[in-house]
């Protein structure tokens, strides 16, 4: 509790000192399209008619923005009806800011300020300057939008190496694997636990190798080993940086599979206790706009929700192919901890043209994007 109060007043000193205004918003509110389930009050004056305790305060900052009060910020409450996670329950309080006028570098440096200022209040240490990554190079290397970063093991890329293979299994899109230093003495009751655990999260296998010995002759212990070439397994252990004793884990597949499969056991096997490893802070910039296009329909699927602004550099893909669609990158951040996300957020769609052809994409039709998001446009 005490350590809680500190957060939250060192919150508001940071935030007035960059001249935000702090302001509280309604508790109830009309329903609206966030992407949440939302808890629903019954109006006792209008039997049969309900409010919406909010998801966020998005509508009203949005409000507060067209009114003048050009920067805002609240420790707000927000309510979702979900399923629990670890950390989200049916309640949370969030730091919710907005700025008018501002790009995604002048929201990025406000709220590095306020986090640099909370870590103090609480630890007496400084965190620096917060690193950005791209989502692209996060998903490459980490396998995961919010890499945990306290550790190696990243992801390497194999897909070239094996391109002339004649092992089947390795004939696919993408080829990655991960080293695990020392994990050559894991028995093959964990090794055949982990591949169960691959293809629980979508792999079709997982191909093991231990190291046996490097250089030139290299020498790998695995079912599999027989299938490949010298030339093949002398490249792998080059490319992974493998030495005696090691364990290299491999998975073949469409890329963003492998990328999730590798990211899940990267932690399963390399994370360190939460208490460990310090503080380290992340900005994960230009996430996809869209996640997929849809088979049925050929319409594209929102990465996180309509009203996300698409990267400058990448309006002219708006009115392309459905995979240059899945190309153009939001101006979309998360903050991340140690693998956690702390928070997110974007530089709202301020233009409506942008706006409406993004609804147009998405086959929502003048009328009803008139009628739901008349106000907006």
């Amino acid at each position: 509790l005490r350590v809680r109060a500190r957060v939250n007043s060192a919150i508001r000193r940071a935030m007035e000192d960059q001249g935000f205004i702090e302001v509280e918003t309604p508790m109830l509110m009309p329903s609206t399209p966030e992407g949440a389930r939302e808890f629903l009050v019954p109006s006792r004056q209008k039997p049969g008619e309900f409010y919406a305790l909010p998801q966020s305060p998005q509508l009203f900052k949005q409000l507060l923005m067209v009114g003048g009060t050009d920067r805002y910020f609240q420790i707000a409450r927000c309510l979702r009806d979900e399923d629990l996670r670890a950390d989200r329950q049916f309640e949370f309080m969030q730091l919710d800011a907005e700025m008018s006028f501002a790009s995604q570098d002048d929201v990025l440096a406000a709220i590095s300020v306020t986090v640099g200022a909370v870590v103090e209040a609480v630890t007496g240490e400084s965190i620096g300057e917060i690193p950005r990554m791209t989502w692209e190079e996060a998903a490459e290397r980490f396998g995961s939008d919010k890499p945990d970063v306290r550790f190696g093991m990243e992801l390497v890329e194999l897909t070239d190496l094996f391109a002339d293979t004649g092992f089947n299994a390795f004939k696919a899109p993408c080829v990655k694997g991960i080293r695990l230093a020392g994990g050559g003495d894991l028995t093959r009751s964990r090794l055949d636990d982990l591949t169960d655990r691959a293809k629980r999260w979508g792999a079709k296998g997982l191909v093991w190798m231990r190291v046996k010995s490097v250089g030139e002759g290299a020498e790998l212990e695995s079912p599999v080993a027989k299938f490949l070439e010298q030339s093949e397994l002398d490249a792998l252990v080059t490319a992974m940086e493998a030495e005696p004793g090691d364990l290299l884990l491999l998975v073949a597949d469409e890329r963003p599979k492998v990328r999730h499969v590798l990211g899940l056991l990267r932690l399963e096997l390399g994370r360190p206790p939460v208490n460990e490893g310090g503080l380290n802070f992340l900005w994960v910039v230009d996430f996809p706009l869209f996640e997929a296009v849809d088979e049925a329909t050929g319409k594209p699927v929102p990465a996180h929700h309509p009203f996300t602004m698409p990267h400058e550099d990448d309006f002219g893909l708006l009115d392309g192919s459905p995979q240059e669609l899945l190309a153009v990158r939001s101006q979309a951040y998360d903050l991340v901890l140690n693998g956690w996300e702390l928070g997110s957020g974007s530089v709202r769609i301020h233009r409506r043209d942008i706006q409406s052809r993004i609804f147009d994409l998405l086959g929502i039709g003048e009328e009803e994007a008139q009628e739901k998001f008349g106000f907006l446009l």
